[in-house]
């Protein structure tokens, strides 16, 4: 099966607009010819009746634009049907762009004018110069992130420039406000350089409550959050490597209940070692596992190959305890967790046969995973992946609005070690003991006491690590 037999869903949505001739099985015949085509019809609408024909509306489900051409060019060979139009509900949906600047308070008269303006916010402009903690108090500082990219590792796109990362980031921005109440402002720098990024970031951060770095390339991104982390005094987040690793860990706790397996006793392999892999690892050896073994596409990250970066070679150094090299392949065998990071089709079911008894898999890659999930399923205790339409879903949208919530309630002036492994308990724990199944290890991205649980979590870690400026 091809990677897009299975990806037919709501972003590649087209709704295409039919004339049919007003006669008996006209819109039978343009049903049976979009599902031959390999079409998921939605709605049916009626438009209008004219001049003999019915206008209709009908949304399709398809895999790719490819799809979309197809059916409509097999719709337009049949008699008695003409295609008026055809509308990408994706594109509509970001038609003007996602984001809208609305005030909080009317000003419809003089005075709401003069307090809201000249000349009565000179008074709360000179009470902020002489005590700038305040700007947390009457701006909206206090509950606002800029979300920062160069466009240079969007999602499963790669380096395709701040313009074109905009669509992104203002879907960040939408669920920072959809799911924990709090603005953010989408910054698309026209920039790669390490200096500049830094430079722009710490010149636009006194309108900040927080920086959330989105899609920057490694090794770089790593820098830059560094930098940033140790010059500013307000939360400094690169959700790529830190939200995908909180996710992570949360799946992992409820999935080792499942199997009934300890963190210290597990053969851990990862595969795609840059930002997220990275930042998994790190936590996961937080959480006690003390066997992981990390892989690119030469092989085993071991202390004795002479061709890693200075990245890839401080990963060497804190995993792969006995320094073992060689391929995927090789070291699958007696694995009790699979995480993927990297690209689909590098896992296959003969892999997955020789891990461990009771395999987890979390093939997380997007959109398509390192194993297809029909494939694992009947060889795993537990699978996960970065998908909206399989189980078990690792999504970030579950982590970042609560650790920043959690963070700006406080005034934390970081985002550490204790703040994140406290949110991925809270995601964890948000799944009861009675509920918990290997098809049920991570909450729903739509329940919304998510966020609230793991803003308590992160606010209770700041305080307790000292970084917490309110208490």
């Amino acid at each position: 099966m091809d990677a897009t037999e299975y990806v037919a869903g709501a972003s590649n949505a087209v709704t295409i607009r039919l004339k049919l001739e007003n006669r008996p099985g006209m819109l039978a015949r343009a049903l049976a010819a979009i599902g031959e085509m390999g079409g998921n019809v939605g709605a049916i609408d009626i438009v209008r009746v004219e001049q003999g024909r019915l206008i209709r509306d009908v949304t399709i489900y398809t895999s790719d634009p490819n799809q979309v051409k197809e059916i409509t060019k097999g719709l337009k060979k049949l008699d008695g049907i003409d295609v008026a139009h055809v509308t990408d509900r994706t594109f509509s949906l970001h038609q003007g762009g996602k984001l809208d600047v609305k005030s909080k308070i009317p000003i419809e008269t003089r005075a709401q004018l003069s307090m809201a303006y000249t000349p009565g916010v000179a008074r709360v402009c000179l009470a902020i110069h002489e005590q700038p903690d305040l700007a947390h108090r009457f701006t909206l500082k206090s509950n606002t992130v800029a979300v920062v990219t160069d466009g240079t590792a969007v999602l499963g796109l790669g380096d395709i420039g701040p313009e074109a990362a905009m669509p992104v980031m203002e879907g960040k921005a939408q669920l920072f406000k959809e799911f924990g109440g709090l603005n953010a402002f989408p910054l698309c720098l026209a920039t790669k350089d390490v200096d500049e990024i830094v430079l722009i970031v710490k010149a636009v951060a006194p309108g900040f409550g927080g920086i959330n770095l989105e899609d920057i390339s490694a090794p770089r991104c790593f820098e830059i959050e560094e930098r940033l982390k140790n010059e500013l005094d307000i939360p400094v987040f690169h959700d790529d490597q830190h939200g995908t690793a909180v996710v992570a860990t949360a799946a992992l706790i409820n999935a080792l209940k499942i199997v009934g397996k300890n963190p210290a006793d597990l053969k851990v392999v990862v595969v795609g070692v840059g930002a997220a892999g990275t930042a998994t690892t790190r936590m996961l050896l937080d959480l006690g596992v003390k066997n992981i073994i990390g892989f690119d596409r030469e092989g085993a990250l071991s202390r004795r190959r002479t061709d890693l970066d200075v990245a890839r070679r401080a990963y060497a150094e804190m995993t792969n305890p006995d320094d073992v090299t060689g391929d995927l392949q090789t070291h699958i065998a007696g694995a009790d967790v699979f995480i993927g990071l990297a690209g689909p089709n590098i896992l296959s079911v003969e892999d997955v046969k020789r891990m461990a008894r009771d395999p987890i898999v979390f093939a997380m890659a997007n959109p398509d995973p390192e194993i297809r999930p029909e494939d694992a399923y009947p060889h795993v205790a537990v699978m996960a992946t970065g998908r909206t339409d399989y189980p078990n879903q690792i999504n970030n949208v579950l982590c970042f609005p609560g650790i920043f919530k959690g963070a700006l309630d406080c005034r934390a002036s970081d985002i550490n070690e204790a703040m994140k492994m406290a949110a991925a308990r809270a995601i964890a724990d948000s799944i009861d003991d009675d509920a918990r199944s290997p098809e049920y290890i991570i909450p729903s991205v739509f329940d919304k006491s998510v966020v609230r649980r793991v803003a308590d979590a992160v606010r209770r870690a700041a305080i307790e690590t000292g970084v917490a400026r309110l208490k």
